[in-house]
Formats: C-alpha cells, structure tokens, sequence
C-alpha cells in the first residue's frame, strides 16, 4: 500500500502549536479592541505609548492572517484521520469529534469573515464586528477543550522525531520536514504581504495590503464624506461645534476654533482593519474646550458626529483621554486644514483609540 509520508502527527501537533499560538494572539488582542469599543467598569486602557492601539490591532490582523495557511496544512495533515471509523464512538471520542466540529467550522468563519473585513467587503447580511466577537468565544473554547482532550497525543507526538513514523511501505510525497518549512514560509509570506499597511517601511512589499498608506493629505480613509451624507452640513456657514456642560452651552464657529491656542501632536490613526498611518494633527486641546464651559477635563465626554445616527455617529471618550494633552479636536492634518473626507471642519483625534472612535465631522462634544 502506497501511503503519504507527509502526514501523522508529528506534523499535526507542531503546526498546532504554531497554529495555537496564533489564534490565542489575535483572540487576546481582539478582546482589547473590543472593550476599548464596548468599555467595562473593570477595563484599563491607557493613553501612552501613543502607538499601543496600532500595535495590538496590527497583532490581531497579522496573526488572523498567519493562521490561514496554518490551518489549511493542520487540517491536510489530519484529513484522513476525520473519516476514521467509528465516526462517533465512546464519550472521549465523541468529545473529541465535537470539538475539532466546533473548532475548524468556527476557526474558518473567524478567518474568512475578519479576512474580507480588511477589505471593507461584506458579502454577508450579518453586523461583522457582533458577530466576529460572539464566535471568538466559540472558537477559543473549542481550542481549549479540544488541546485538553488531546494533550497526551500532543505532549508525546512533539517529543517524537519528524520522520519516526513515517510509514515504510512505499511512502510517497515529500518530507514532514519540508512540509513543517513549507508552512512556516506561508505564513511568513502572507505576512509579509499585508503587514505594511501596519508596518510604513514594509508597505513597498506588501503587495496585498488593503491599505496602501495614500490617501487625502497622506493618510487613507474608510468612510468618506459623501458615504456619511455630510457633505452639505460640514460646509455649511452657520456650522457650530457645540460644547454642552449640563445648562452651560457654547457654540464655536471654525473660525473661533482657530483663534483659540493651537497644539500640533503626531500621532498614528489606526483602524480595525489593521491598517495605521502616522501623521501631524493640529487643532485645539480637548480640555481646553471642556474647561470653557465649567467642566472638570476629567470626565467623560460624548463626542457627537454630523453624520445620521449609526453605530459609530456618538462615541464615549473616557476621563483618562479627555484630560490627555495629546487629545486634540484636530482643524489641520498634516499642515493643511482636513480634508473634508478626513472630518472638516473638525474631528477628534486621541492617542491609543481605534480610528472608528476618532469621530469625524463633530457636531457636539457633551460632557458626562
């Protein structure tokens, strides 16, 4: 009989351990992004380094993107095996099946809808972002049960040589060794190949970014002015940026924005989708603005969008950014005034925020 000498799992149990590495990096970083989005009484995020988001959330897309042809050799490697009879067997068995079930059905959902996410391609009819953070609890729980049902196999297959078992009737393909570099390499080259839209210097190779770093003024964009359906009110002459402390209200005109003291910080805006890109914001400290209407700067404030209400026109900024000095509601980008798709006439701008939460076109600023 003619068999494989790829297989076994000697394979299985090593592409596993990278495989496992991996997914729990981009769950421990997706839970980050999440609460910063959706925050806890008991969650901690700080403002420094300016750069922490960026990379948290350039982890959690390199390693989702990593894992892809990981898990298509762990699964060529143990095909075989899924077919073996009995299909269902004793409780161990059953247990076992259950969770590799589980596990590859949710690990593919996971990879596939956050892979077309960077892409800002949706071909599905469910809100990604509920739906991504739901099934991470499914897929990590399978993990977790399926390496306690197998962690003998395991333990005993990494303490094996790669080619003991190789079957010695005719085996044919190549190596286990090669396969193992095999997928060390394609992981490491579908890395390479989206990672620049994190990683500026990497951005010439990385011929698959969905983000190529251009875009107005220097910085991409994912939603544009005319998407938000503001392109009338942000350019409107009676615009106000309207600042509300319980009965104290102040309107602002752009030009009294400008009069106000300006501070220009660089700081990097870095999306969801991986993508992040440095730049110089100019505009009026955030305190500065609370404080004009008898605020105390530590507090939380409602930053509130022209756009139409949505998942993301009113984000919640917590006391430790509004009373940052870093924490801009930004007039200029990079030397000259926004550009309208990047949120003219004003927008905020805060160290270690998801560029979803950095609300363009702000309308109203209401401290909690």
């Amino acid at each position: 009989m003619i068999t494989s000498a790829s297989r076994g799992t000697a394979v299985t149990a090593r592409v596993g351990v990278a495989l496992g590495v991996a997914i729990a990096t981009c769950f421990l970083t997706g839970l980050i992004s999440h609460f910063i989005q959706h925050p806890q009484p008991w969650f901690y995020w700080p403002t420094r380094p300016v750069w922490l988001y960026r990379l948290t959330q350039g982890l959690h897309v390199a390693t989702g993107i990593a894992a892809i042809p990981l898990l298509i050799v762990k699964l060529w490697s143990v095909w075989p095996k899924l077919f073996e009879r009995p299909i269902i067997g004793g409780p161990v068995r059953v247990l076992e099946r259950g969770s590799i079930l589980v596990l590859v059905a949710s690990m593919v959902f996971q990879l596939s809808t956050g892979l077309v996410n960077t892409a800002h391609w949706y071909p599905f009819g469910f809100f990604f972002t509920t739906s991504h953070y739901a099934m991470a609890w499914v897929a990590f729980g399978a993990l977790v049960v399926h390496i306690g049902v197998k962690l003998p196999v395991i333990r005993q297959a990494l303490g094996e040589p790669l080619e003991s078992d190789v079957p010695s009737g005719g085996a044919i393909g190549p190596s286990r060794r090669t396969v193992l570099v095999g997928a060390g390499l394609a992981a490491g080259l579908a890395t390479l190949v989206t990672v620049g839209q994190t990683v500026p210097w990497l951005r010439r190779v990385s011929v698959l970014a969905p983000r190529s770093g251009e875009g107005p003024q220097g910085v991409p964009i994912n939603r544009s002015a005319f998407a938000a359906g503001v392109l009338a009110s942000a350019r409107a002459p009676e615009y106000r940026l309207t600042v509300v402390n319980g009965s104290t209200t102040r309107a602002f005109t752009v030009a009294e924005l400008q009069a106000m003291p300006q501070t220009t910080h660089r700081l990097p805006i870095s999306c969801v989708e991986g993508w992040s890109a440095n730049a110089e914001w100019t505009g009026v400290i955030l305190g500065e603005l609370i404080r004009a209407v008898g605020a105390d700067p530590d507090s939380d404030v409602r930053m509130i969008s022209l756009e139409p209400p949505g998942p993301y026109s009113r984000t919640t900024l917590p006391a430790r950014h509004s009373r940052d000095d870093q924490t801009l509601i930004a007039l200029k980008l990079n030397g000259e005034v926004l550009d309208i798709d990047h949120g003219y006439p004003c927008r905020l701008i805060a160290p270690t925020r998801p560029g979803v939460l950095q609300t363009k076109w702000l309308s109203r600023i209401e401290v909690l």
